[in-house]
């Protein structure tokens, strides 16, 4: 006997799909953490952005379902759509619940091991699935460090966008979006900012120390960023060498 390991939601139907998700969500925080206009707008922006692009990837690459590990990643993108919703609300100056919001990222967070191993359990690990999911979790850390940065200081929106930054900065230097050796240590890094976020939106700790753990974030993604983009140039470097020999 074989399980079929696609949904039977077709690509054309899953970003809808997902976008009454997404409404149903707010309308949820709206009535439990009294989102601000502001912050339902956003949530809205949100959905409607990511199911568009959804859609548009989708379409793209041809895919024919959506498959559950992706079900899984587009579930935690609708969670962060909450999350984002929050968030805004908060920096408009309406205080929100602490404990939903960190509660919503931290789901989003824990989940994001969880498409991975269904990815691999099912053998439908793919470039789109691992791109997809590396967007969410860029995303969802954008959003937490805007949270922090209202509450301890600005230089925090470092934090998330660090990953946006680069990728602008591969527009204009192209040897940036070359592959990179796979290392433990980025994953860890990368893994570390969503929970130290977390952790600081959750208030638990005194001032001074989530200033600390701000920073040791913030530390150890530049110090990540710096040996890969170093590692990029010296390989540009070498191979522009090489033609260079060759002609």
């Amino acid at each position: 006997m074989t399980i079929s390991t696609a949904t039977t939601t077709t690509p054309s139907r899953a970003p809808f799909a997902g976008f009454a998700a997404q409404l149903v969500l707010l309308a949820v925080l709206a009535g439990t953490a009294g989102l601000t206009l502001g912050g339902g707008i956003a949530g809205i922006a949100y959905g409607v952005v990511l199911c568009g692009v959804l859609g548009a990837a989708l379409q793209r690459t041809g895919m024919t379902f959506l498959g559950w590990a992706n079900l899984v990643t587009f579930s935690r993108a609708i969670l962060a759509g909450g999350v984002t919703a929050m968030v805004a609300s908060s920096v408009l100056g309406h205080p929100v619940p602490v404990w939903l919001l960190v509660t919503l990222a931290t789901v989003a967070l824990a989940m994001d091991g969880v498409d991975g191993q269904v990815a691999r359990r099912t053998g439908t690990s793919s470039e789109f699935g691992a791109r997809f999911d590396m967007e969410v979790d860029a995303f969802l850390i954008l959003v937490l460090s805007v949270y922090a940065a209202a509450h301890y200081g600005w230089w925090a929106l470092a934090i998330g966008a660090f990953r946006y930054a680069f990728v602008a900065a591969s527009w204009a230097l192209p040897w940036l979006n070359a592959a990179l050796p796979p290392r433990f240590s980025r994953k860890v890094v990368a893994a570390q900012q969503g929970v130290l976020l977390a952790l600081v939106a959750s208030g638990l700790l005194p001032y001074w120390a989530s200033v600390a753990v701000l920073a040791v974030a913030l530390a150890s993604l530049t110090w990540s960023f710096v040996r890969d983009i170093n590692w990029l140039h010296r390989t540009a470097v070498r191979r522009r060498s090489f033609v260079t020999g060759r002609v």
